[in-house]
């Protein structure tokens, strides 16, 4: 029998201070195949019986396609998030194969701890991605990952309160209904600033060019923002104030990512409606929003001592299979073009919205190093807004004191 199951469950690996989740396999060299260990690390509800175990399905399958191997997977527990930092500080005692958000690969790859993928891996990554999720884990012009899902935020809405053609603009749906926006949050404030011509190191790429969001440009944003803080329509979410609103009819939009698609549809029912994000006006012209967007994808430890079986376990858990798996069972949305043209997920509204958002309202978030410089300085502004300490008076001074400050780096 070529995969034996262990059920081995350890408390912790000290090496790479992540918790072990199964073991599963054998070591031993049957019939000339050859005997290997492989660490995987995904977040915990990919390996949770309640969500289908979407991480054990993807692996059994990868070994049984592979008879050439005998297989141990070790599964151990580490989000998107998290694990770059574990795999930059001890590569070596790190997961062979783990899932990353696409905002951490310059860390890894400063590390010298994420492998890249050439040759036929490269192709079919290539063949599988549109231009902008490849985009998401290029640095270089080397690709370092196998996308699996988008990361972006679009709206939600009530649609008995606002209708689709409403839903266009901001300033329009202010007039008919209350709006909930993470304003104090620096994921999303950039919007409105991306909206009127403010860039982030060019087209997002160059660190030479530093953040652009000063001058004219982006003093008129700041005043349109105290502007709309001010509205008796707009709330400010924070800590689930927005969802909480929804449910108790005190808000009618707000704007979040598939996480809370669940919370959102409990709340509102059939009246759930979602979109793309809408323009807003200022100065009399309609200006786009803009959110940050990304991908989560499936990294390679270039330290791995299995680099073969852990390139083609890579390829797999990225492939159509896994990325529908993962969708059937946790409503991931996927990056894979052929799953992205399934007219049944493509019925899913959430599904439509994110596209809609990652392929017209959103801009890839830089991976550079000199964003960890960007973040503070926009939740300071949204803050200062929010308490009065940024008026109309101050607004030129503060915009370019934000700007300054995204453009330091803090010595």
């Amino acid at each position: 029998m070529r995969k034996k199951a262990l059920s081995v469950l350890l408390a912790s690996l000290m090496t790479a201070g992540l918790a072990v989740t199964g073991l599963t396999g054998c070591n031993n060299s049957k019939d000339g195949t050859e005997s290997i260990r492989l660490m995987v690390w995904s977040p915990q509800g990919d390996q949770s019986k309640d969500q289908g175990e979407w991480l054990q399905t993807c692996c059994n399958a990868f070994a049984e396609e592979h008879p050439e191997w005998d297989i141990t997977f070790v599964y151990g527990v580490a989000d998107e998030a998290s694990s770059a930092g574990q795999v930059s500080q001890d590569a070596q005692a790190s997961a062979d194969v783990f899932l990353y958000a696409n905002d951490n690969l310059t860390t890894m790859t400063d590390a010298d701890a994420l492998a890249k993928f050439g040759g036929k891996y490269l192709d079919e990554i290539k063949a599988s991605n549109s231009e902008t999720s490849l985009a998401s884990v290029t640095k270089d012009g080397e690709v370092y990952g196998v996308p699996f899902a988008i990361n972006t935020w679009f709206m939600f809405y009530d649609k008995s309160v606002f209708t689709e053609e409403d839903v266009k603009n901001l300033d329009t749906m202010l007039e008919k209904g209350v709006v909930a926006f993470p304003f104090t949050n620096s994921w999303y404030l950039p919007a409105f600033y991306f909206g009127n011509g403010c860039t982030l190191f060019g087209d997002g790429t160059d660190a030479s060019l530093g953040a652009d969001f000063g001058g004219e440009k982006a003093r008129e944003v700041t005043d349109y923002l105290i502007d709309l803080e001010s509205n008796p329509n707009f709330r400010i979410d924070d800590l689930g104030s927005g969802i909480a609103g929804l449910r108790d009819g005190s808000i009618n939009a707000i704007f979040s990512g598939s996480w809370d698609a669940g919370a959102v549809q409990e709340a509102l029912g059939d009246n759930m409606g979602v979109a793309a994000l809408p323009t807003y006006t200022l100065n009399g012209e309609e200006k786009q929003m803009y959110s940050y967007a990304g991908t989560k994808a499936v990294g390679v430890n270039a330290q791995s001592k299995y680099m073969l079986p852990a390139v083609e376990l890579a390829i797999f858990l990225g492939n159509e299979y896994s990325q529908r798996l993962h969708y059937e069972l946790e409503n991931v949305v996927p990056t894979h073009t052929a799953l992205l043209a399934d007219g049944d997920i493509l019925s899913n509204e959430v599904v439509a919205a994110i596209n809609d958002t990652f392929n017209r309202t959103s801009i890839l978030q830089p991976n550079l190093a000199e964003m960890a410089n960007c973040w503070t300085p926009v939740e300071n502004m949204g803050k200062g807004i929010r308490n009065g300490s940024i008026t109309h008076e101050n607004s030129a001074e503060q915009t370019e004191m934000m700007n300054e400050t995204m453009n330091s780096d803090g010595i």
